[in-house]
């Protein structure tokens, strides 16, 4: 699956070298190998969706996008058509068949690499017919596997990077390219002008470093609690403040995606806030039409507009949303 050019200056994905190493391990397996371009379809429902949501103000994930709308969207749709009875990939999750034919999601048995958080949004309809080998494995089985059977990607370094980045080039840079900076005031949450930012992009709610704001006061820092977007300000906060906003126990969702049973009322779920944040228990009130109220036991701190929550029971994924914009 090619997803970018790797010629656009505002991104550096690395698809040759990705290439190559798709095609030696298909040569050394000998199974058929055949690239689908992807890169339109990226474009428009990730690169484009995430440029608009940062100028928005919001925080969105591209991992998210990418899962629902590529990778188990229009990657297993062509599968499909092709005649392929399954889409299987590399992710650390489990799919398992339950009593009645439902299927159910899993965390990956690997708790360093699980990533059945970035799943939340994937459509029900696709669990049937997705594989993940590895899911049962830990990475460093997976490794000596691949060494014992000879593949030639068996040393390869674990990608972490935005595919279309490549780790050349910053997220907020990529964002200049396409949004263009837009200087602001950075205000204190009474309104006092004290610092100016390059463009509210390059922010997101909770972060510390980069404001080059001296606290002047002993062992405080201060910490983005907001981004203004109607009058282009960024409003922060020390940490220590009660008052700022920053920890929430309460918070709204949208864009709720259930990948069980859809829920209706009050549910005790399990949420994970953020990718790789521990489990927190939550009540969730879900309303039946795409929007949730969560009640966290314990405030959370910094739940961004645009970044998503997954809910779980156990280990089990039911879905997930997107923070709404906070009242």
């Amino acid at each position: 699956m090619r997803t970018w050019h790797s010629e656009d200056k505002l991104g550096h994905c690395p698809w040759r070298d990705d290439l190559e190493s798709a095609k030696a391990v298909s040569d050394h397996l000998s199974i058929p190998f055949r690239v689908e371009s992807m890169i339109e379809h990226y474009r428009r429902h990730v690169v484009s969706a995430l440029v608009d949501g940062y100028g928005a103000g919001r925080t969105p994930n591209p991992d998210m996008l990418c899962n629902r709308h590529v990778k188990f969207g229009e990657l297993l749709r062509r599968a499909m058509a092709g005649g392929c009875n399954f889409l299987a990939t590399g992710h650390y999750c489990q799919i398992r068949k339950l009593k009645g034919g439902e299927f159910s999601l899993e965390r990956g048995a690997d708790p360093t690499k699980d990533q059945s958080y970035f799943m939340a949004a994937v459509d029900a309809a696709v669990l049937p017919f997705i594989i993940f080998p590895v899911g049962g494995l830990s990475k460093k089985c997976v490794r000596e596997i691949a060494k014992e059977i000879g593949l030639p990607n068996a040393k390869r370094k674990d990608s972490q990077d935005i595919c279309f980045l490549g780790g050349k080039i910053s997220l907020q840079d990529f964002l200049s390219g396409h949004i263009g900076d837009r200087p602001g005031d950075i205000v204190s949450t009474d309104g006092k002008v004290i610092g100016r930012h390059g463009g509210i992009f390059r922010y997101t709610v909770g972060q510390r470093r980069g404001l080059a704001i001296p606290s002047n006061a002993d062992f405080e820092k201060y910490v983005v609690v907001e981004k203004d977007c109607a009058n282009n300000r960024i409003v922060v906060a020390f940490e220590s403040d009660k008052n700022s906003g920053l920890r929430r126990s309460l918070v709204e969702l949208e864009n709720v995606n259930f990948l069980s049973k859809p829920m209706v009322g009050k549910v005790n779920l399990l949420a994970e806030t953020r990718f790789r944040d521990p489990p927190t228990a939550a009540t969730v009130t879900f309303r039946g039409d795409g929007t949730a109220l969560v009640r966290f036991e314990e405030e959370q701190r910094a739940l961004a507009e645009g970044q998503t929550m997954a809910f779980y029971d156990g280990n089990r994924l039911l879905g997930g949303g997107i923070y709404a914009k906070a009242q």
